[in-house]
């Protein structure tokens, strides 16, 4: 009865906050780049009382009484398909039903048991395909989740987590300190770097590079409870597309010959996903698109993807009992030297 009753104070809470200048300016965009999937993409967005959060295991602090916990309560293990990468090490648990498993405080010295997390997130990861040994650059990692996650799949030889926005990259620290132990802190580097620029900094320096970029975080800035504050966020919107490009630019010039990159947001804008994606492939003859179709045949059962798009994208769109994403990528392998 307690738990129905917080859920009620909980719908209603959350339903008064949508902010409505947001929800107007999603209407005229996604009705046109999304067609007939944004109505039921907008049921899901609008309603948080039927968001899913999955739980990532924390293989350095491992409990066999979680898992069963977690079973018993209607959590399954996520990623039963046949991925093209899938280290056994990566544990993520999922349930249909919607609400999230307790949070856990951060208390310094002592190592958390599990992350929550939009399982859609992860995809990005699973798409990186880190190995152990590679020079990694996590290029816009707070809060740190996508950073937790690959050092679950692999030991890199060098990680590197860079944010250059000061109280997230504070809370980017405090996570690896939450999840990683002391001996594997050693071989994490955290700066808090102007990202554009460290393409020339350390130029072919990377195996693999993730760009989560700063994006319109469309799930969020629904609920955004200060007018005044969202309408700026709108007006600024149009300039996050030159952001995210410079950003991958100086990504490119991170990454070895050879090397792969994956881009990724949680809006589901064009001009912030494909737009950017298609000028890059555009204007640097050095990097060339990588098919996806296999990754995402393998999560079909996880995910519901938007149709129509290339084949080295995927955009994930929330539904009902599938409430992952938003959550773009793209996934681009460096072939020469710049």
């Amino acid at each position: 009865l307690l738990s129905l009753k917080l859920e009620s104070r909980t719908k209603g809470k959350l339903q008064k906050q949508i902010c409505q200048v947001v929800l107007d300016h999603f209407e005229k965009q996604y009705a046109v780049e999304l067609g007939d999937a944004w109505t039921s993409v907008r049921d899901v967005l609008t309603h948080p009382f039927c968001w899913q959060y999955a739980v990532l295991l924390n293989k350095f602090s491992q409990s066999a009484e979680l898992e069963s916990t977690l079973r018993a309560k209607g959590y399954h293990p996520a990623f039963q398909g046949p991925l093209p990468y899938l280290p056994a090490s990566l544990k993520c648990y999922i349930r249909r039903n919607p609400g999230r498993f307790p949070a856990q405080k951060h208390q310094a010295g002592k190592l958390k048991g599990y992350y929550l997390l939009n399982a859609a997130s992860l995809l990005p990861v699973l798409a990186l395909e880190v190995k152990d040994g590679e020079d990694v650059l996590d290029l816009c990692a707070a809060p740190g989740g996508k950073s937790v996650a690959m050092l679950q799949c692999a030991y890199p030889g060098q990680f590197h987590c860079n944010e250059y926005h000061d109280l997230r990259s504070r809370w980017l620290k405090q996570t690896i300190e939450s999840f990683i132990p002391d001996p594997l802190i050693n071989l994490i580097t955290v700066s808090k770097l102007d990202g554009r620029q460290i393409g020339d900094l350390k130029p072919e320096f990377y195996d693999k590079v993730l760009v989560d970029a700063p994006c319109s975080n469309d799930r969020s800035w629904l609920f955004s409870s200060d007018v005044q504050q969202a309408t700026l966020r709108l007006i600024q919107r149009k300039e996050l597309s030159s952001l995210q490009f410079q950003l991958l630019r100086s990504a490119i010039r991170a990454l070895r010959p050879g090397g792969s990159l994956v881009y990724s947001t949680c809006t589901l804008s064009k001009a912030e996903n494909s737009d950017v994606i298609n000028l890059v492939l555009s204007s640097c003859s050095d990097v060339v698109p990588v098919d996806m179709r296999e990754m995402a045949k393998a999560v079909s059962q996880e995910f519901t993807f938007l149709g129509g798009t290339e084949q080295h994208e995927l955009l994930v769109l929330p539904e009902k009992g599938r409430a992952w994403g938003p959550m773009y990528l793209a996934k681009l392998k460096k072939t020469s030297s710049t």
